[in-house]
């Protein structure tokens, strides 16, 4: 049986987990990327393979182009290729403008930005390559179109991603090849009580975080043919968000 295969990176933990495990039930086989957390990957593997699918970890740091090129040498030898891409790798360090450090700004933007840009490349010339007709879905963020603090690196970058999502996008539709991207607001993965984000929950019109299965319901959707004519897009699924406020950055009852 040919199975669609599916590639998530940050698949360990998370949103990443989540959307690696409803792909799974999906009847996709899932290449699980993991980049400290192993033994984390391997459950992810474990438990998407009792859905009756292949599954398999694969390292890379998505910081560097190298370790990415070797991470789809090694899914070369394994399948036959990938026909869906979804780049939810990436880190968010909340800090001030004023606080921010060359090291803060370099480790974002190389995971969250350069990674996911070359992720692409490396998967869109194996697709063109193998005729495949294939789905690359970009985590972006409700930060693209909202504004919060301590996000002045985080949130430049994922407006990159929703740029290169349309341009990127507009080069490889000519391939059959469509990409993506799908923009979370704020989501319960599992923070620690007393963690200051958790505060926001009250603030937000459903007055509550999305969940891990409804971000990666979002990316069934995207991957699947119900989607076929999304090219460029931007799927948001935050609650509403940032839907328009009060002055005070309030909800009305």
């Amino acid at each position: 049986m040919n199975r669609r295969v599916a590639l998530i990176t940050g698949a360990a933990k998370g949103i990443g987990r989540r959307i690696a495990l409803s792909m799974a039930e999906e009847g996709y086989d899932v290449i699980v990327n993991y980049h400290s957390s192993p033994e984390e990957a391997e459950k992810v593997c474990a438990a998407a393979r009792s859905c009756g699918v292949r599954a398999m970890a694969v390292y890379a740091d998505m910081g560097n182009v190298k370790s990415i090129e070797n991470m789809f040498a090694e899914i070369d030898k394994a399948f036959p290729g990938i026909d869906v891409l979804v780049n939810n790798a990436g880190i968010s360090s909340e800090v001030y403008f004023l606080d921010a450090t060359e090291e803060d700004f370099d480790n974002m933007t190389a995971i969250d930005w350069k990674g996911l840009y070359f992720c692409s490349q490396f998967a869109a010339k194996r697709m063109i390559e193998k005729n495949i007709k294939g789905v690359i879905i970009n985590m972006a963020s409700n930060q693209v179109d909202g504004c919060w603090p301590r996000a002045t690196i985080y949130a430049p970058t994922k407006a990159a991603v929703a740029k290169f999502t349309k341009n990127a996008g507009m080069e490889l539709i000519l391939h059959g090849i469509r990409m993506v991207a799908i923009a979370p607001g704020y989501t319960d993965v599992g923070w620690a009580p007393g963690d200051i984000r958790l505060e926001a929950a009250a603030r937000l019109p459903m007055r509550r975080f999305a969940t891990t299965e409804e971000i990666a319901q979002g990316v069934i959707y995207l991957a699947s043919e119900k989607a076929d004519y999304m090219v460029g897009s931007m799927l948001t699924i935050d609650g509403g968000a940032t839907l328009p406020v009060v002055a005070a950055n309030d909800f009305v009852d």
